[in-house]
This record gives structure tokens, sequence and C-alpha cells, in this order.
């Protein structure tokens, strides 16, 4: 049984993105897609003194609608990455484990960006370490794969062999299963049961940035991600 995962990048992913990657034996960064303004893909929320918190990735848009999320370039005249790491340290600072895994965090922030989509793989993969997951990994823009939203899927799944497809619940709307099922392709959709741990500043927050479970849980991490798997038959 192969599985195949087919997602887009995503800035700082939340637990969810982890549970995908860990069940996959293929993971495919779907990157040549349309970048979705005031989505996943440059921002995510950490927890503050009063909240959740935004961090966001300033990108270049103007004049640029419809562009993929592989062409969207970071707008380096901001110092964003100063930015986030302030707020990582300052809201963390009591974490038990900030000091295990923020120096790596800084060491991916400060790197001079100009492409969004190198930031989030880089530091996707780089947080996949740190929890403990290492799985065959390629991008979309780079396999040469055609067709429509569907048989597009589908042709990914069989250029890899894939017997399973794990997707998200969003795609159940527009999924053609038939494809699939003509391909030989079970698919299976993530119904993902958030774990609760402890955090810090009251009450619990779920769905943030994997990096608030990582300095309150440590090692812990990849059980309290695998403890809120969940999948449902296509």
């Amino acid at each position: 049984m192969t599985t195949v995962v087919i997602l887009q990048p995503s800035y700082l992913p939340w637990l969810g993105f982890f549970d995908q990657f860990d069940r996959s034996d293929v993971f495919v960064f779907y990157d040549d897609v349309q970048f979705d303004k005031n989505g996943w893909r440059n921002r995510n929320r950490i927890k503050g003194p009063m909240g959740a918190t935004w961090l966001t990735v300033p990108v270049r848009q103007s004049g640029r609608a419809g562009q993929a999320i592989m062409d969207v370039e970071i707008d380096q005249s901001r110092p964003w990455a100063v930015k986030h790491l302030r707020s990582l340290r300052q809201f963390y600072a009591r974490s038990p484990f900030l000091g295990r895994y923020m120096d790596g965090i800084e060491e991916v922030l400060c790197r001079p960006w100009s492409r969004l989509v190198d930031l989030d793989i880089e530091l996707s993969l780089r947080l996949c370490g740190m929890i403990g997951l290492d799985r065959e990994v390629h991008r979309a823009s780079a396999l040469g794969i055609g067709g429509d939203r569907s048989s597009r899927l589908v042709n990914i799944c069989r250029h890899f062999g894939a017997t399973r497809y794990l997707s998200g619940m969003a795609a159940i709307s527009y999924l053609q299963g038939d494809l699939f099922a003509e391909a030989g392709i079970e698919i299976q959709f993530q119904d993902y049961l958030h774990p609760v741990y402890p955090q810090q500043f009251g009450e619990f927050v779920s769905h943030l940035a994997v990096v608030d479970l990582l300095f309150n849980a440590g090692p812990d991490a990849l059980r309290l991600i695998r403890a809120g798997a969940a999948a449902l038959p296509g």
C-alpha cells in the first residue's frame, strides 16, 4: 500500500499538515497552483498573552493577480523575519522546549529568501526533522504532470504507484471519485481530531502553528500529532 499526499505549502503549518506528512509514503508539495490571498501560504498563528496572534510573511501581489504559489516573491523591504523571531522568543519565553528548537528555526528564517515557496518548504522540512518525520518529498512543479483539477491529482498518484490518496476534508466537494476508482486508487479524507496539550497563557487554543506544540511539548510532539489522526473513506 503506497499512500500519496498532495498538499499546498504553508508557512509554519498546523498539526494536521504533519499528520498527513506522517501518514504519507510520498509527499508532494502542490506548488504550481494559484496563490490564495489571505490563506495559509504566507501566514499562521501563534499564542501570546492576548490569545492567537498572526505571523504574516509580506509578499508582492500588486499587479500579480492569479500568480502561482511558486512565483510569489517575498517583500524583503520589510523586516518580517526579525519581527517573527522577536514574537516567538517573547511569547514562548517560559515554554519548556523553546531552547531546544529555536536556533534551528531562526537559522531558516534568517536566510535571504526571495521566493515564498522556498521558505515554506525548507521551514516545513526543518520542522519535520525536529518532530522526527522523514518522507520522500517532491514538488509538483518539477514533475511535468498535467491534467485538470481531479485528473492531475490522479496522474500524480499514478506516477508514484499510489494505491491510496490521502486528502484534506476541503476536497470532498470537488474530487471526482470515479477517476480515482478507475485508476485503482482509494481515497481517504483526513478528519483530524486536534489534540489538547499544555500551553502558556490560559485556556487552550487549537489549530495554531506547530511551533506552539514543539515549544510546549518537545519530544512528545509526534505522539500528540498522531493522537489526533483519523481518516474517512472516500
